[in-house]
């Protein structure tokens, strides 16, 4: 019953979102991909317009870093499109494009715009060294790494960003996100201290003390890393980079996890996270590592829905297999085949 309450709101909360128009298809797209283009959201009354600075060094932007992937372009560009859909202020967010792959720049802007963003190209041979295999194949993308870079890659002006996963919709206004007070901390993200923390390392890990010892003096929690508000300033300053490839060195040779880039994030930040409310993010929709499997959403309310796992909702779209939710994520996908 609590389930169907939440799926209900859901559903009122898109169903009152600007309807989705057939656009033409952007030209010339990369790769055979073709994307209506998006609306044009404009702020709302309040939002400062007059001489507004789109800069992406004005202080007063909304930062988002989103990954580019062909795999997961779809999903993307749907992400984009619920923040601009739900945001009040949806001109004055500035996105941050992550990509290892050329052209994607022309099908952005042919998509949206008016959007302001910019493209950073992330070369995979950065950390293709330290990649060890996982438990999916999907997890060891080079570029599933290159939130661990966001302070090398972005400006030094940009002293905050949200990082947020390809396979999510966000369906409030992504502000409330922004204003997350981090405190001392440097990053904020929904905790899960009622989850099995354990299985996220291997025995090798719990039986050397060099290894455990980690977590020493902290209280430890899962958190996802597809939903983070990030201080680049104190990033920048503890050198965390450095930090999480040090445990990717000792993982090529101990072994001590078997999912890609989580752990290492788990190492260097869980018990010292800022706790953000867990209704921005409503994750597990995609079911985990279980193919096929369909989740529900936990109880209480939603600002952003998270496909994390293996099931994808345009694959299920697409194979006519989707799960329930998946209807809430199709309103804002704005894939359409060849003409």
């Amino acid at each position: 019953m609590r389930f169907s309450g939440v799926f209900f709101i859901v559903s009122i909360i898109i169903a009152l979102s600007p309807s989705l128009q057939s656009f033409p298809f952007s030209d010339s797209p990369p790769h055979g991909f073709f994307f209506r283009k998006s609306q044009i959201f404009p702020n709302t009354i309040g939002c400062s317009t007059t001489n507004f600075d789109s800069s992406v060094c004005n202080p007063s932007l909304v930062h988002v870093a989103i990954t580019l992937d062909i795999e997961y372009l779809r999903g993307s560009i749907a992400a984009v499109n619920s923040i601009l859909q739900h945001s009040i202020c949806p001109e004055s967010i500035f996105f941050h494009f992550l990509v290892s792959e050329i052209n994607l720049e022309s099908l952005v802007r042919s998509t949206f715009p008016k959007l302001n963003f910019k493209v950073y190209y992330f070369d995979p041979e950065i950390v293709r060294r330290l990649i060890s295999s996982s438990v999916r194949q999907a997890l060891e993308q080079p570029l599933n790494y290159a939130r661990n870079y966001l302070v090398e890659l972005l400006e030094p002006c940009v002293k905050r960003v949200i990082y947020l996963d390809s396979d999510l919709i966000v369906v409030d206004d992504i502000a409330k996100l922004w204003e997350t007070k981090l405190g001392l901390k440097t990053i904020g993200a929904p905790e899960y201290c009622h989850a099995n923390f354990s299985k996220y390392f291997t025995s090798v890990f719990w039986s050397d003390e060099r290894f455990y010892d980690a977590f020493g003096g902290r209280k430890p929690c899962y958190f996802n890393t597809g939903v983070m508000v990030m201080d680049l300033v104190k990033w920048r300053r503890m050198e965390y980079t450095k930090m999480i490839e040090k445990w990717m060195e000792i993982q090529k040779s101990d072994r001590i996890y078997e999912l890609g880039s989580l752990p290492p994030f788990l190492l260097v930040f869980a018990g010292d996270v800022a706790p953000i409310e867990h209704r921005w993010n409503q994750h597990g929709l995609g079911g985990d590592n279980v193919k096929g499997s369909c989740r529900n959403l936990h109880p209480g309310p939603v600002s952003l829905l998270h496909w994390s796992g293996s099931g994808k909702p345009w694959f299920r779209l697409d194979s006519r297999r989707p799960c329930p939710l998946d209807t809430l994520w199709a309103p804002y996908d704005l894939y359409g085949h060849s003409r």
